[in-house]
């Protein structure tokens, strides 16, 4: 990386997604352990219809534990950005700042399946824009909610680069390390930002809202892909260190499923 080798590396955090696929009382306890091992924010994904709406239950969670929590990430095809960032900025003021708004495009013909008009990949990335901008409007000067942007391709990454604080690549499954190192150290040798890595898997196992169905995970090791980590906790910590010092990534966020059993990670990397 042209500048990134002069920077000094990032302190490294550790998110988890936690949708509510029990009980809420089993909810509960789960962030609050979330909390007590040490990771730095609680995430939800964005699925309406198939969660409770994601607002209310960040609200709900930040006031169950100290933690930070963030959308990971909403969806921008599903939503009208003055609407969005207005509860953006509401989960940043109820939290005393503790809330960060992970947001990107939106799945390909998310909307359309929950019988919306189908919205364009530039609509899309317009709301993107118009929802930070938005955003910083109702923040004011006292107040700045940060914003993790997921990007794929050089047009949101271009954006991402002028008004996001953080990104997460969304990669695909036969992406390679190699490939990959390449893009994410282009982009981030333009500018000094958090680079987020979304987990997608941990050694067999697949987190729910995170994978897509039947990933191989596999297949995902032969391509040496970065969208997985090794299911034993000493290699995942090695792993994520080498990720930081070869590309830049600080912020891994994972499936709550793996929470438990990457404590350990967390406790020997987090803030270091």
């Amino acid at each position: 990386m042209p500048d990134q080798a002069r920077r000094a590396p990032r302190p490294f955090r550790f998110g988890v997604v936690a949708p509510i696929t029990a009980d809420l009382p089993t909810w509960r306890d789960r962030v609050r352990r979330i909390a007590d091992n040490g990771y730095s924010t609680l995430l939800m994904p964005d699925v309406p219809t198939w969660q409770p709406a994601l607002g209310p239950t960040l609200a709900t969670a930040a006031a169950l534990a100290d933690l930070r929590i963030g959308s990971w990430v909403y969806a921008a095809a599903l939503h009208e950005p003055s609407t969005l960032a207005w509860e953006a900025h509401s989960l940043s003021v109820l939290t005393e700042g503790r809330f960060e708004m992970g947001i990107g495009a939106g799945r390909p013909g998310i909307e359309v399946e929950l019988g919306r008009a189908a919205v364009s990949p530039a609509e899309r990335r317009a709301r993107m824009r118009e929802t930070v901008a938005a955003l910083r409007t109702f923040d004011g000067p006292d107040l700045h909610t940060p914003v993790v942007m997921a990007v794929s391709g050089p047009k949101s990454q271009a954006l991402a680069l002028e008004v996001a604080d953080a990104v997460t690549f969304v990669l695909a499954a036969d992406d390679e390390r190699v490939e990959t190192t390449k893009r994410v150290r282009d982009f981030a040798g333009r500018r000094d930002i958090e680079l987020a890595q979304h987990v997608a898997a941990v050694g067999d196992g697949l987190a729910p809202f995170m994978a897509a169905p039947g990933l191989d995970t596999a297949a995902l090791r032969a391509a040496d892909s970065l969208v997985i980590l090794p299911g034993d906790p000493g290699a995942a910590a090695e792993e994520i260190e080498r990720r930081r010092e070869e590309i830049g990534f600080s912020y891994f966020v994972i499936g709550a499923d793996f929470a438990d059993t990457f404590a350990p990670v967390v406790a020997k990397l987090a803030g270091q």
